[in-house]
């Protein structure tokens, strides 16, 4: 589990701090599961390649009615409000290739609210339980969608633009830049390859923005 979940003391100060919206989706989250089978979590950026929690089961998964973008501002975990990041998102439309984890019902709520302390700091994100298609079955999984009408929403984004974020944008858990080589590296592990990251990461690669190592990496 993450440092987060390890101490209920910093994780219950981490809860306290967040805004109302936050808490009060966290409240209607904690209404919403199947108690007896654990929480059930669709991951498809950060959560794949850095989950921060043990899960008893993982399956390869897909969701239909969502695709994946880098669209959602952040300005605290990857940029400030100095200088605004990207992190992922999930927006209506297309479809979603991921993963699927069931964390022990004994561990459910605390995983929960460790997933609500790192995601909904700012509360930008709508969680719903989204149908996941899997080789076990189908199931519904919690995941952090977005509204095209929320203000931490962010609209087509040219490639100049995109690159100076890449260049620039630093927050508490690093840079843009980071986040988005090490989302597709994750994606890449499971045999998933988002057109749309990969041509991001090429372009950034193309302007010298990645350590040596990664750039290593095949894209494509």
């Amino acid at each position: 589990m993450s440092s987060s979940t390890a101490d209920p003391t910093a994780l219950a100060d981490l809860l306290r701090a967040l805004p109302p919206r936050s808490q009060q989706l966290l409240a209607l989250a904690s209404q919403q599961w199947d108690r007896r089978r654990g929480l059930l979590v669709f991951a498809y950026g950060s959560l794949i390649w850095k989950p921060g929690f043990s899960a008893l089961e993982r399956w390869p998964a897909a969701v239909h009615g969502y695709h994946r973008a880098l669209r959602l501002r952040s300005l605290v975990n990857r940029g400030s409000r100095t200088q605004p990041g990207l992190v992922l998102t999930l927006l209506s439309g297309g479809s979603c290739r991921g993963l699927l984890y069931r964390v022990a019902p004994a561990h459910s709520q605390q995983v929960l609210e460790a997933l609500w302390a790192r995601e909904m700091v700012v509360g930008s994100y709508d969680p719903r339980w989204l149908d996941c298609r899997t080789p076990a079955g189908s199931f519904k999984g919690l995941s952090f969608t977005l509204s095209r009408k929320s203000p931490g929403y962010v609209g087509a984004i040219a490639d100049a633009e995109l690159l100076h974020i890449l260049r620039h944008a630093q927050g508490r858990y690093g840079s843009t830049l980071d986040y988005l080589a090490r989302s597709v590296a994750g994606l890449r592990e499971h045999g998933i390859h988002d057109h749309e990251m990969e041509r991001q990461l090429a372009l950034a690669m193309a302007h010298g923005l990645l350590p040596a190592g990664l750039q290593e990496a095949p894209v494509g």
